[in-house]
């Protein structure tokens, strides 16, 4: 999970980890690409939008040439559609809008992580991955 705001990381992690959930956190881009450099290879990336230094789609960007098979959730507090099209064209399956509810993100990496056995199972078979469909949450 990269989120640069103490509270909010402390929260999210506190939700994932009643879905058990183990969970590595980056106060930032550039310490959680560090961490990338270094061996961490997450499955799902919880990614928050805005950040001081290197922003949500920057980190976004080199992070797909690091690590492409990690599956990205970008979370923001502004629901911008501009930033959801380019969230969405860099590789994130997802877009939660803060405040993040823990409904809407159990269903987004539940859906990342089915995407990711569901593209294994279909590698196999067809010999290729299919490319993983693009999705949107918003809480109400």
């Amino acid at each position: 999970m990269v989120e640069d705001s103490l509270e909010l990381r402390n929260y999210l992690r506190f939700l994932l980890e009643l879905d058990r959930y183990q969970v590595e956190l980056s106060g930032n881009g550039e310490e959680a690409l560090q961490r990338i450099q270094n061996g961490c290879t997450p499955r799902v990336v919880l990614l928050d939008m805005e950040m001081p230094g290197m922003d949500g789609l920057e980190t976004l960007r080199i992070l797909r040439q690091l690590h492409p098979a990690a599956k990205v959730i970008m979370c923001s507090g502004v629901d911008d559609p501009d930033k959801i099209r380019q969230a969405i064209s860099l590789g994130a399956q997802a877009y939660l809008v803060k405040p993040v509810q823990h409904l809407y993100l159990s269903a987004a990496i539940d859906r990342c992580l089915g995407q990711e056995a569901s593209q294994r199972d279909e590698a196999v078979t067809a010999g290729v991955a299919a490319p993983a469909p693009q999705l949107l949450y918003r809480p109400n």
